[in-house]
């Protein structure tokens, strides 16, 4: 196992009628900014709940945070947050409304000239107005890591960032506020949950038995609960365990002590800043591309993978991992989740593999995954196959 240091400090407050207990979380006095997205909440009763919560509290609201969150839009919020001495944000929504919400609290008070810096430049958070979630979207984990990725609409760029100053102070998991959630979002979550999963997961034994553990429990909970979910869509009991498992995906945990890939993560965040395909349906076209393109290196882990979490035990090695990598697209698809880009809606694989290969070349990431062995030309290889 490698050496790790591990730190969470965002309270979890889980379950049926929880939007209350945001009172209780956010100092008296504080002035609250309300961040959301296209204004579901306003129709599902979520944004009642979080108002009679807030209602000893002054608070105003900032809506229209897109799906893939926009730097331009954010800035807006910045400016109200300076204006009107916004000291506590609360983001309500799924994971881009906190990974927004976490830029709004690193932006509004980064002492440097241009905020855009913490994304283009890597330039270091010292500070963060503290920030809540109320999450309505399992998914990203967002509400419970420091990570956010924001897109920049003037440029066509998509970039990461994370700082301990952007943990939330808490975040508040009813499952009930999935309950009126778009299929195709609630697939979405189920699938970028599971590769979150993998990327700390599928990538060489270090010795973490527990970690893999973890993290073959969480893949084999989203096998299970995901299609149900998407059958009985008013399940609380399955709710809650795609709420919790989703958040548990990626808070930390199970990538302690191991090596992380993040490969398909960075060729996936270019496929949509290039195409504006959904984040999840990215993952879901070049994960088993990146597998196949790396199954020597991944060798080890993708066996353990087709034996601990799809029950294979019977062919040779390479029947063994190409049986697995098959059950992975096939759990994906039943999912309404399609598996290559043309099934996305782009026609042509290796015009897609060139200028997704040039972009992430042009951002300086031409050595991807936990070897560091994805170049460009393994990404033109993997993105031709898809």
């Amino acid at each position: 196992m490698q050496n790790f240091s591990y730190y969470n400090p965002t309270r979890i407050i889980f379950g049926k009628g929880q939007i209350a207990a945001v009172a209780a979380q956010i100092p008296a006095g504080s002035k609250v900014l309300v961040t959301y997205g296209g204004g579901s909440i306003k129709r599902n009763g979520v944004y009642d709940q979080v108002a009679a919560a807030l209602k000893a509290h002054a608070w105003l609201e900032f809506g229209g945070i897109e799906p893939n969150p926009r730097y331009e839009t954010l800035m807006r919020a910045v400016e109200i947050v300076k204006r009107e001495g916004v000291d506590f944000i609360l983001a309500v929504g799924g994971g881009s409304v906190a990974d927004g919400s976490k830029f709004i609290a690193a932006a509004a008070l980064f002492e440097g000239a241009d905020p855009w810096d913490i994304l283009g430049k890597r330039a270091p958070v010292s500070a963060a107005l503290p920030l809540g979630v109320v999450l309505t979207l399992p998914a990203t984990g967002s509400e419970s890591n420091t990570f956010a990725v924001i897109s920049r609409e003037a440029t066509g760029e998509k970039y990461g960032f994370g700082s301990e100053h952007c943990y939330p102070r808490f975040a508040v998991l009813d499952p009930e506020t999935t309950y009126s959630l778009p299929p195709r979002q609630v697939a979405n979550g189920i699938v970028d949950a599971f590769v979150h999963t993998i990327e700390q997961y599928l990538t060489y034994p270090v010795g973490a038995e527990l970690q893999d553990r973890f993290a073959e429990g969480i893949l084999q909970t989203l096998i299970r609960v995901g299609p149900q979910v998407l059958a009985q869509p008013q399940d609380y009991v399955l709710r809650a365990n795609l709420m919790w498992t989703a958040t548990l995906a990626l808070n930390g945990l199970i990538g302690c002590g191991v090596p992380q890939d993040w490969a398909t993560h960075m060729i996936g965040h270019e496929l949509t800043a290039e195409y504006g395909l959904d984040h999840a349906r990215t993952l879901a076209v070049v994960l088993p591309g990146v597998w196949r393109h790396s199954r020597t290196g991944k060798q080890a882990k993708l066996l353990q993978f087709a034996e601990r979490v799809w029950g294979l035990h019977e062919g040779s090695e390479t029947e063994r991992i190409e049986a697995a990598i098959e059950r992975t697209e096939a759990f994906f698809k039943s999912l309404g989740v399609e598996c290559t880009l043309a099934g996305n809606g782009v026609a042509d694989s290796k015009v897609a593999a060139e200028r997704i290969s040039a972009r992430l070349a042009a951002h300086g990431m031409t050595a991807l995954g936990e070897r560091g062995s994805i170049d460009p030309a393994a990404v033109r290889a993997i993105l031709s196959s898809r």
